[in-house]
């Protein structure tokens, strides 16, 4: 692949990564009672959203026309997944299992991402590396709502 090809795979998947956990959080903030819970969760959203932009401002600065949104296909798929299981609890407990099983995921997707990406772009390891710790964060903001 071309290096203008590479960026752009490697800005796609940190993009992606961080509006997976954006649309989770839109899915799901509507069905918190909570609202000191609801509170954290929305704050949590305010921090993918500025990833959101760091990623986006990349993208522009480096004149990468290819990043795009996770497909209709998957945000279907996840808006379904949380409506499903929001369906008869919407306890904050059933609501951080959820948050915690994606945040997991996306830390995970980073891990593999990093590996994949290695000697592309330094700002956008720098990027990657803060969307992984802020989503370890969130793992372990999340856990103590479990109990």
């Amino acid at each position: 692949m071309e290096k203008e090809e590479l960026l752009m795979d490697y800005c796609n998947a940190i993009y992606q990564n961080i509006n997976a956990g954006l649309q989770a959080i839109e899915d799901i903030l509507p069905k918190i009672q909570d609202d000191g819970f609801k509170n954290v969760v929305a704050q949590i959203q305010d921090k993918y959203y500025s990833l959101s932009k760091e990623c986006e401002i990349y993208a522009k600065s480096e004149d990468i026309k290819g990043i795009k949104d996770n497909s209709w296909l998957e945000k279907v798929r996840m808006w379904m997944s949380v409506n499903m299981s929001t369906m008869s609890d919407k306890s904050n407990r059933k609501i951080a299992e959820l948050l915690l099983i994606g945040s997991f995921m996306g830390y995970l997707t980073c891990i593999k991402d990093q590996a994949d990406h290695k000697d592309i772009s330094s700002e956008l390891d720098e990027i990657l590396e803060k969307l992984k710790a802020f989503q370890k964060s969130n793992i372990e903001t999340l856990i103590p709502y479990l109990n």
